[in-house]
């Protein structure tokens, strides 16, 4: 489905969080169901390999979901604390993970300033509306240690955005993506796509690894 502008001009950008928030607190426990088994082995590894320091070390876990990933780097013995918009999500991934969870929309997120070793964004960064892009990373950017890290996974496209049924994207193309994320402070890591072993038009997601200068 190609993606239509947003309605409502109001307030547009809390109007379109709050449908999409909307949207994951209705379907929480379908959602749950259908990505709790997900590999996201390469994506965890890419973090920790370039944070590059053994365990313990604080990770946040942005657009948690219901804590599939927050468990995983718990077992791992780091320190993992998730942040989602949707209230469903907060509360399912603090049973499920036992971790620390803080409900925040990402437009609007209250970090500690200079606290994470890394921030683990997995499919989610691409759910903010361009406009307000430069702001979440500079947040981000904040909240990192002097050298941490930044991973993000993201659907490539063409730069287009807008409505996708009831959620909203952006959907970056590489260059777009980069300069978003250099713009905010961060160096280049490593890229690659997803799923890994096929081929590059049947790979529908960008995987960067970013770092804080030091």
């Amino acid at each position: 489905m190609k993606p239509t502008p947003p309605q409502d001009q109001q307030d547009p950008i809390h109007a379109i969080t709050e449908r999409t928030l909307a949207h994951y607190d209705a379907s929480a426990e379908q959602f749950f169901e259908g990505t709790r088994d997900h590999d996201v082995s390469q994506n965890i590894s890419a973090l920790l390999n370039a944070i590059g320091r053994p365990a313990p070390v604080e990770i946040l876990d942005l657009g948690c979901g219901p804590g599939r990933d927050l468990k995983a780097f718990t077992a791992m013995g780091h320190h993992a604390t998730g942040v989602d918009g949707s209230a469903r999500f907060v509360e399912m991934a603090r049973a499920y993970s036992g971790c620390t969870v803080w409900q925040q929309d990402f437009v609007d997120l209250d970090l500690p300033a200079a606290h994470f070793d890394g921030v683990f964004a997995n499919a989610v960064l691409f759910h903010v509306p361009s406009a307000v892009l430069p702001g979440v990373l500079r947040a981000l950017y904040t909240c990192l240690k002097p050298g941490g890290v930044l991973f993000s996974s993201n659907p490539r496209g063409q730069n287009q955005e807008g409505w996708n049924g009831a959620r909203y994207g952006s959907y970056h193309d590489e260059a777009t993506w980069a300069a978003y994320v250099q713009a905010a402070g961060f160096s280049l890591v490593e890229q690659y796509y997803r799923p890994p072993g096929l081929p590059r038009e049947q790979q529908p997601w960008l995987a960067t690894v970013w770092r804080k200068a030091g």
